[in-house]
């Protein structure tokens, strides 16, 4: 059951110089991504620090101050646990870019970790704990591309206009999907300096992308792991293949990086996915394809604009008791709104009896 902790120990004394870049440095890239490094990392790329001051400058911050900029505490750990080793202390960072803006679903924030000469990593954050962020995700469902996409192509065509070397890029989650669509949409120039990209557990794309010829010639450069019961990885639709890895926790929570088991430099892989996992796939594409481009849009907009009320800032605010007061008198209120939102569930609800009926039969012939 050994994680990205367990790797630091084992090749933590091993220079990048003598072991380059893998797939499990990059999932720490972007497992630290998520910390918010406002005034710590420098937005420009000329002014770089290194991850160990980085993890110093986090540490002087009180308690209160350190939770408010991290995702989960395991990320704080995570860098204070890479700035003792001799692989990770030295790399520079820079480049930190964080945008919010919720009248335009716009959630983004991206950072250049260099480990060593010549190798620049930009890596982008995934889904934070926002319904702003959410909704964005939910977003890529109907839109060929959304604002965070954008700013992620622009991001890399300034890093690599600004820093010379090799490109590797990454991102877990939502990240994982604005690496390979920020890849593809650089230029053919940036795509030559580009040797690998890296999705972790992130969504698929539209067909708007998967017939873009920058997304069909960056194909074999993208490496995407999905964990055995992945939902957020396989969402939508890619072209490109993926490994399925192990992991230690269940369901929906197989998310998580922290649970994604790894020995030596390597995740360790499964054949295929979880029979939940396969269904949930089926469903949700089903689902999706069923609807037109403006039932999506009509849908997903009326949700969240129930959900998004002055009280619910984060996904988990919806259940308090207050939030589902207010969306029970909301949807009674909104004729309009109850039956968009009912009629799809409905829907989804009807597809998920049909696709389980249909597989147990197939299962018991």
């Amino acid at each position: 059951m050994a994680n990205m902790f367990d790797y630091l120990q084992w090749r933590g004394d091993i220079l990048f110089s003598q072991l380059p870049v893998n797939h499990v440095d990059m999932l720490i890239f972007s497992a630290l991504s998520y910390i918010r490094f406002e005034g710590i990392v420098p937005e420009a790329t000329d002014n770089a620090i290194t991850l160990q001051a980085a993890a110093q400058a986090i540490e002087l911050l009180d308690e209160k101050s350190r939770k408010e900029r991290c995702r989960v505490q395991n990320d704080i750990d995570l860098l204070a646990a890479a700035a003792q080793t001799e692989r990770f202390k030295n790399i520079k960072i820079c480049a930190y870019r964080s945008i919010f803006i919720p009248e335009e679903d716009t959630q983004f924030s991206a950072v250049t970790f260099i480990p060593n000469s010549g190798i620049i990593c930009p890596v982008f954050r995934g889904t934070d704990n926002t319904l702003v962020g959410w909704k964005e995700d939910f977003n890529m469902t109907f839109q060929d591309s959304v604002p965070a996409q954008r700013l992620a192509t622009e991001y890399v065509k300034e890093t690599a206009e600004k820093l010379n070397g090799s490109l590797i890029i990454g991102g877990h989650s939502k990240g994982g999907n604005l690496a390979v669509y920020a890849a593809s949409k650089c230029g053919y120039y940036i795509q030559q300096r580009i040797t690998k990209v890296f999705n972790f557990d992130g969504p698929g794309f539209t067909e708007f992308l998967l017939t873009d010829s920058g997304y069909k010639s960056i194909i074999p450069k993208i490496h995407t792991f999905v964990p055995q019961s992945s939902v957020f990885g396989m969402l939508l639709q890619r072209e490109e293949g993926h490994t399925i890895i192990k992991s230690n926790n269940i369901s929906l929570f197989q998310h998580d990086p922290y649970s994604w088991e790894i020995l030596g430099a390597d995740f360790i892989a499964e054949s295929e996915l979880t029979s939940d996992a396969q269904l949930f796939d089926r469903v949700f594409h089903n689902w999706i394809t069923g609807m037109t481009i403006d039932e999506r849009n009509e849908f997903f907009d009326s949700l969240f604009e129930l959900l998004m009320t002055e009280n619910a800032f984060r996904p988990i605010d919806i259940l308090k008791p207050q939030n589902l007061m207010t969306y029970f008198k909301n949807l009674k209120a909104d004729e309009n709104k109850r039956r968009i939102i009912t009629s799809e569930f409905v829907n989804l609800a009807q597809m998920a009896r049909n696709i389980q009926k249909t597989t147990e039969e197939a299962e018991q012939s």
